[in-house]
């Protein structure tokens, strides 16, 4: 008995540590929506959707989710969330622990079926560096990526 129940209690506490989060299926899709309204609608099109305030792409209120667009050298050609960062190149841009995040989605992106990469940042809402995963895809020389707090 006492063997089933410590093996009950390393499970729960195991249980955060290999939780996934609710809305990877969700950034995923996204990315590929966008990823599908580009080979529609034109590169420039999905661009303009993305930075819009009111786009398709753009951060919803009470959400984090949205996309961004880079090009293979690392400068931002749209951001969901944070306009400012249109045309500025950020491939070398590391977060605490000095990862590369961008170089690293950028590979990630150039995947067949794209890929996850993981990094800390800000998260805008707790105001507290945390730990983030992002999926990436690439078409037409655009990375496309959405993601999620751990």
């Amino acid at each position: 008995m006492r063997s089933y129940l410590a093996a009950a209690i390393v499970c729960v506490l195991a249980l955060p540590l290999s939780a996934q989060p609710a809305d990877l299926p969700k950034a995923q899709a996204l990315v590929k929506d966008g990823i599908a309204f580009m080979k529609a609608n034109g590169k420039d099109k999905l661009l303009a959707e993305i930075q819009k305030g009111s786009g398709k792409f753009h951060v919803k209120p009470g959400s984090t989710l949205y996309l961004a667009a880079y090009d293979l050298n690392g400068t931002v050609l749209a951001h969901g969330a944070d306009a400012s960062l249109l045309g500025l190149n950020r491939l070398n841009v590391k977060d605490p622990d000095g990862v590369q995040y961008i170089k690293l989605q950028i590979a990630a992106g150039q995947k067949k079926a794209g890929g996850w990469v993981d990094f800390k940042r800000l998260n805008p809402e707790t105001r507290k560096i945390e730990a983030k995963t992002s999926y990436c895809l690439e078409a037409d020389g655009v990375v496309v990526f959405c993601g999620v707090y751990k």
